[in-house]
């Protein structure tokens, strides 16, 4: 391993054809603050960032924030902010050192300083990558889940809060009390009408801190909706070593990336924004058209893909896109089901799109595992596959793909592959899920069928009076346990 960490000091000895922040990094004042600063943010938004601040827009520099664990803080601090992000395709390698980030603060080691400086008159945008989960929230309905331990914590330790809604909300209490202005809170997670949602589960936190409080927050923030989307994989051992080798220093908060980005976000500011636009961004009166098609299409086929590969013994996306039944079923998923429960604006070319996701999928030099991807399922699946399943039900439309997804995540969440072997589920639902296969697995595909449909934080209150998807769930079930997966995808599709 080099001895030398990638910083400030060593940017100009990197090789030539490294693209490298050349504005000063001295000049850049914090205006973002971003709670949740994983890999993905920082392949997308601090990477459209680092594109207006080398334009001259200097006052938009980031400060990130981690709410659970000091790990990326301790990757990026030791190298002043610094990262690269490394494009990956069939064609070859791109590397882009962003100097966006000027420094991490680790939320749990001290709550103070990150409420201070979520108080701060510059910061005028407050944004979030917290995962599905980190909304505090019932799926199913859209409400503040008062009984989430962070919320119950948050609302008795104002000054120490543990969730990004007890930040927000206790720093937006201190801009009140000193006569400063609100921000715009910008959420850059997959939820649809992520802005909605996150106004609305904002307001009834807040609402439960101070009414008062409550209506000032309304009229002082902004919650736009945005849809964001880029392959970003976790970056592994390997990926790091080879980076190394490439530029000749070690980048231990490096992240990889697929060449593509996408980022369309509500014009909906408060105090002002980078033009974002300029670095590839686009803005609009209303995200959700937009949302609808990347959650339905990218989203839904990639969990699908997901759980169907991982039972078949697929490690990566890349993998899965390999075996020809599941590249014809991700074009058959879209096509039929996910496609047909939108509607597409007529400027908008469906087909080139869904032609660019398999194009996408089949990128072998990303390894992006389906273990990932399969992560926290009892939150993505209300948003990724029921809006379409609803519609179709509906409209008597086809359910095929969908009830075979929905099975076969039933089978991943059993905890047991087919090969009998065990699966380490990661989903903050998992030992509920696992007990509702263990109790009704015994009683038959029905039974087991009619338990998940009616467990209500996933499906909510409507999907359990379904006989037709009743009917077709357990019938997967049925075809799996006796075929598998993908002889299942092979005959029947």
């Amino acid at each position: 391993m080099s001895q030398q960490r990638l910083n400030n000091n060593i940017l100009e000895s990197l090789p030539a054809e490294v693209i490298k922040p050349a504005y000063d990094r001295n000049e850049v004042t914090t205006g973002i603050v971003h709670l949740g600063i994983g890999a993905f943010h920082r392949a997308h938004q601090a990477w459209y960032t680092e594109n207006r601040i080398a334009a001259g827009e200097n006052d938009w520099g980031i400060v990130g924030a981690s709410l659970r664990s000091a790990g990326v803080r301790d990757q990026l601090v030791p190298q002043n902010g610094l990262y690269s992000v490394v494009e990956k395709s069939n064609a070859g390698t791109k590397v882009q050192i962003v100097g966006a980030v000027s420094d991490v603060l680790v939320g749990p080691e001290s709550p103070q300083q990150l409420l201070e400086l979520l108080a701060q008159e510059s910061v005028r945008i407050v944004s979030l990558t917290i995962t599905e989960k980190g909304y505090c929230h019932d799926p199913a309905s859209g409400d503040l889940n008062p009984q989430h331990p962070d919320v119950v914590h948050d609302l008795q330790n104002p000054q120490a809060p543990k969730s990004a809604l007890g930040y927000i909300v206790g720093a937006l209490a201190l801009r009140k009390a000193r006569g400063l202005p609100g921000f715009t809170v910008l959420t850059c997670d997959n939820l649809p009408s992520n802005g909605t949602l996150l106004g609305k589960v904002l307001g009834q936190f807040a609402e439960k801190v101070d009414s008062e409080l409550a209506a000032w927050i309304a009229e002082n923030t902004t919650t736009p909706s945005t849809m964001v989307d880029r392959i970003v994989p976790a970056t592994t051992d390997a990926d790091r070593a080879e980076l190394e080798a490439l530029i000749g220093c070690r980048d231990e908060a490096a992240v990889m990336a697929e060449p593509f980005s996408q980022w369309v976000v509500e014009d909906n500011f408060l105090r002002g924004r980078p033009e974002w636009d300029k670095a590839g961004a686009t803005f609009v009166d209303d995200v959700e058209v937009y949302e609808l098609i990347k959650l339905r299409l990218l989203n839904g086929s990639h969990s699908m893909l997901a759980y169907s590969g991982y039972l078949a013994g697929c490690e990566t996306v890349a993998d899965v896109m390999a075996v020809p039944a599941f590249n014809k079923l991700a074009l058959h998923f879209m096509q039929s089901e996910a496609t047909t429960s939108i509607d597409v604006p007529a400027d908008f070319d469906i087909a080139a799109y869904q032609a660019e996701l398999i194009e996408r999928f089949e990128n072998r030099a990303l390894r992006h595992r389906t273990w990932q991807i399969a992560m926290d399922g009892s939150q993505k699946i209300p948003q990724r596959w029921l809006g379409t399943l609803r519609y179709q039900l509906e409209n008597d439309g086809p359910i095929d793909v969908l009830s075979f997804a929905l099975a076969n995540w039933i089978r991943y969440v059993s905890a047991v592959d087919e090969q009998g072997n065990a699966i380490e589920v990661s989903d903050p639902l998992a030992v509920e899920l696992k007990a509702l296969c263990d109790q009704y697995k015994p009683q038959g595909s029905s039974a087991l069928a009619a338990a998940f449909l009616a467990f209500t934080p996933v499906f909510g209150e409507d999907l359990r009076n379904s006989a037709r998807l009743q009917s077709a769930l357990s019938s997967w079930l049925d075809r799996l346990e006796e075929d598998g997966t993908l002889a299942c995808a092979q005959r029947y599709f």
